[in-house]
This record gives C-alpha cells, sequence and structure tokens, in this order.
C-alpha cells in the first residue's frame, strides 16, 4: 500500500502534492499578509513623514521598531501559546495581526501607529514559528524543506505583488488606504486557517524543557547562521535603490522594475532551495554559501553596468534566499524536544538580521564607504555563515559515527 501524508495524499507525490495541499495554501496566504505588512512601511516611509511632520530617520523607526518587536516578543509569545493546540494558537495570532493592521490605519499620531507596529510585529515571530511546524507535520520527513518553503513563498509574493500594489494605493489614495486593504488579507486568511489546517495538539514539554534545547550547539549554530545570512542580505537590500540610483545610475522606474526583478528572483530561489534542501540539506546549505559569496563579489563588479547589475541582482537575490531556506527546516528537525520555541526563535534571529545588517550598511556608508562596496561587506559575513555551516555538518558528522559506533557495540 502506498504511503499516506498527514493529509491523506501519497507521500512520494512530491511537489505537486505540496502546490495542491489546502492548509499549506493557507499557510501562504497567511504568510503574504504578514510579509506585505511588514515591508509596505518601507515605501510609505515618506508619506508617513509628511503626515505625522517627522523626519525620514524617525519615520524609519518603524521599521526597526517592528523587527526588534518580532525578536524580543517572538520568545515571550510562543511560551504564551506553547500549551495551545496549534491551529487555535494559529487563529489567534492571526487575529492580532488584523487588529494590528486596523489600529496602523485609524492611529491618530506617530506614536500611536508605533505602538500599532509593535503589536502587529507580536504576531509574526510566533506565527512563522508555529507554522513551520504545522507544515512539517503535514507532509512526509523528506518533504518538510519544500512544505516550509511553500509558507514563506507567500513572505517572497509580498516582495513581488503586495508590496508593490500596497505602496501604488498609498500613494494615490493615502497610507492609511495601505493598511486599510490589508485588514481584509487578515479576515482570509483566519477563514482559510479555520476551514482547512487541520487540528495539531499543543507541543508536551514543559517550558523549561523547551529552553534547554538553547543547550545545543547545533540549535545556537542555527540561530547564529540565520542572523547572519539576513544581515548579509539587509546589509546591501536596505539600500539597493539608492545604489542603483548612484552607481548604476538607473532612473527610478527602471529602480521599480529591478526590485520587481529581484522579488521573482527570492521566490524561484525559495522554492528551489525548499525543493534540493530536502535532498541533502547540509551540502546544499554549504554550496549555496559558496555560491552565494560568489554572486556577492560579481555583484560589485557588476554594479556600475547597467544590465549586468539587473541581471546579478537577480541571481543574487535567488541564491540568498535558497541558501537561507534549509536553515528553517533545520530548526524543527534539531529542536525537535521544543520546535515551537526554536522555531519561532529562528524567526527572532531573522529580524536581528535584518535590523543588524541595515546597521552595519548604515555605518559604512557613515563612514564615507560608498554604495559599492556593501556586496564586499555582505560576502565577508556569509563567509562567516559558511564557516558556522561547516562546524555544523563536522557536528552532524561526528554524531552519527557516534549513533553508528553505538549500534555497532550492541550488536
Amino acid at each position: 500500500m502506498e504511503a499516506l501524508s498527514p493529509v491523506g495524499r501519497p507521500a512520494n507525490s512530491g511537489l505537486q502534492s505540496l502546490l495542491t495541499s489546502p492548509p499549506l495554501a493557507a499557510l501562504a496566504v497567511a504568510a503574504f499578509g504578514i510579509g506585505t505588512s511588514e515591508f509596505i512601511i518601507m515605501g510609505l516611509l515618506p508619506n508617513l513623514a509628511d503626515s505625522f511632520h517627522v523626519s525620514i530617520p524617525k519615520a524609519g523607526a518603524l521599521v526597526t521598531g517592528y523587527a526588534l518587536s518580532v525578536t524580543i516578543g517572538a520568545p515571550l509569545v510562543a511560551i504564551a501559546t506553547a500549551k495551545l493546540e496549534r491551529k487555535l494558537a494559529l487563529l489567534l495570532l492571526m487575529g492580532i495581526f488584523t487588529l494590528g493592521n486596523l489600529a496602523c490605519a485609524i492611529a491618530p499620531t506617530y506614536n500611536l501607529l508605533f505602538a500599532a507596529r509593535v503589536l502587529t510585529a507580536l504576531c509574526h515571530g510566533a506565527f512563522f514559528g508555529i507554522g513551520s511546524v504545522v507544515a512539517s507535520n503535514l507532509v512526509p520527513r523528506n518533504q518538510r524543506a519544500q512544505a516550509i518553503a511553500l509558507m514563506f513563498s507567500g513572505l517572497t509574493l509580498a516582495n513581488v505583488l503586495g508590496v508593490p500594489a500596497g505602496t501604488a494605493l498609498g500613494q494615490a489614495f493615502g497610507w492609511r488606504a495601505s493598511f486599510w486593504a490589508i485588514v481584509p488579507i487578515g479576515f482570509v486568511a483566519a477563514a482559510a486557517l479555520f476551514f482547512f489546517v487541520p487540528y495539531q495538539p499543543a507541543g508536551t514539554g514543559s517550558l523549561i524543557h523547551e529552553f534547554r534545547v538553547l543547550r545545543k550547539p547545533e540549535v545556537l549554530l542555527v540561530l547564529a547562521m540565520s542572523v547572519l545570512t539576513s544581515a548579509a542580505l539587509f546589509c546591501v537590500f536596505t539600500y539597493i535603490a539608492p545604489t542603483l540610483l548612484v552607481v548604476t545610475q538607473v532612473s527610478p522606474h527602471a529602480v521599480t522594475l529591478t526590485l520587481l526583478l529581484f522579488g521573482v528572483g527570492i521566490t524561484v530561489g525559495n522554492f528551489a532551495g525548499g525543493a534540493l534542501s530536502d535532498w541533502r540539506p547540509m551540502a546544499f546549505l554549504i554550496a549555496a554559501l559558496l555560491t552565494l559569496i560568489a554572486s556577492l563579489i560579481a555583484l560589485y563588479f557588476a554594479l556600475p553596468y547597467v544590465i549586468p547589475a539587473v541581471m546579478m541582482i537577480l541571481i543574487w537575490g535567488a541564491i540568498q534566499f535558497a541558501a537561507g531556506a534549509p536553515l528553517q527546516s533545520r530548526i524543527v528537525e534539531q529542536a525537535a524536544a521544543a520546535p515551537n520555541l526554536a522555531s519561532t526563535l529562528n524567526q527572532g534571529a531573522f529580524n536581528l538580521g535584518n535590523a543588524t545588517g541595515a546597521s552595519l550598511g548604515g555605518m559604512m556608508l557613515t563612514a564615507g564607504l560608498s554604495y559599492r562596496q556593501l556586496p564586499i561587506a555582505s560576502a565577508i559575513v556569509t563567509f562567516i555563515t559558511l564557516t558556522l555551516a561547516l562546524i555544523s555538518a563536522r557536528l552532524d558528522r561526528k554524531h552519527r559515527d557516534a549513533r553508528i559506533a553505538e549500534e555497532l557495540s550492541i550488536l
């Protein structure tokens, strides 16, 4: 008899079964809404600054505040929802998301908008953390990375569709319209989760036991790699628009088109990374990081030339997200005793990397370095990530050899 996955589909049906899985599609819709809400603020900063009569840097604090709220709030929310049935936890988090965006849309002052953004961010890390565990449990073991990548495809599609559309809406009708448009996405996502995601019991471990998982070197290595891969991305991506305008010397319209291509690249990379990392996760991660270093160096040389620069940004985005794809599935596997907490902490690690990368790029520019040198800094950060990946692979081999030796001794 053909083996069945937890959703009743043939385990060997591969990517086709993943793409036609209603529970995974529901998770992707929710991820699309959360991703749009997170990144749309970047395109609305001038509008917000004018509306509240604040400077652009102060308006930019809305981005930093969101990221830090995810980083700090994610483990706290994970603890608060640890004993909840996972589907119920996802629905509650989607309710916080919808309420937070509604509060953003009606916020009368900058401080209240900041508070509403912090509220919205509280659901971010915990949702993706719990959602990764749910997605992993819906499919056979050899399809986990693909399932998680499919959920995260909503996040990448938000950069292709949601953010450009929301930014255009905000520019045409005011920034509040953008947040009003996100509210119904929250309702649609909640409905999809309610009807399509099956019941999944809460974790059985105690909170103290959950935190003990952080003593495992393998878990700490994954968290560190998540911070560094995200930092490498945002060191360049945060300043990609001025880089294109100043170094490549393209028009603002061309910047928009390039960012759309970047969104396509990260979407393709997300899917490819999920599929390939199910094959040999650590081998793929190491190969992807090596390729990422090469692509960042190539981007440095390509930036002064329009067509090579645009092509390398597309390729870099794809490789960057392919390299990050194995990390979320690895944290679920390495922290099997506390998947909710560890997976949520991994989302906090990604967001800490967002803030770290943007700060690194900002410090370089403040010190007088050029936009063109940002990819070199990202390549150095990626090299450090590669070093950690090699250490992690060595630990895997050590544990595997010890397990084999133990089995042979029993025989």
